[in-house]
């Protein structure tokens, strides 16, 4: 799924993956069991995993090979990082206020301003939460 050379998202289902507590070195952390969906995840049926490929949002700390929590749940608003289909693609930036309206403006200087016409072929699916960066 590509929009106009754009980044990749490659959609998960939450339950698909083991979110679960972990310890560090043996100890759990603070002695108590740390539970990543409970820390990340709001309203897992309403929650997607999504793998990033691309660099449209580098400037924004989201890095090609990332996952990002998703909440489908909340309403986007200004500012937000939305995952949005766009004219039969996915794409993932940030929701802005341009001449009156809403655009989708990217975190690299290479990539343009998408604005969201009225009655336009869009429709914005989720806010993204956290980044998961492997180390």
């Amino acid at each position: 799924m590509n929009y106009s050379g754009g980044s990749r998202l490659w959609v998960f289902a939450v339950g698909v993956f083991a979110l679960g507590s972990f310890a560090v070195g043996g100890v759990a952390v603070g002695g108590v069991a740390v539970d990543l969906a409970a820390l990340l995840v709001r309203d897992p049926a309403r929650t997607l995993l999504l793998r990033v490929s691309g660099p449209s949002m580098q400037g924004a700390g989201i890095d090609d090979g990332d996952l990002l929590v998703v909440d489908c749940a909340l309403t986007p608003r200004p500012g937000d990082v939305v995952v949005a289909r766009l004219e039969g693609g996915f794409t993932l930036k940030r929701l802005v206020r341009r001449c009156g309206g809403l655009a989708l403006a990217a975190a690299h200087p290479a990539y343009p301003l998408l604005p969201l016409l009225p009655g336009g072929d869009h429709q914005l699916l989720g806010v993204a939460l956290h980044v998961i960066r492997h180390c």
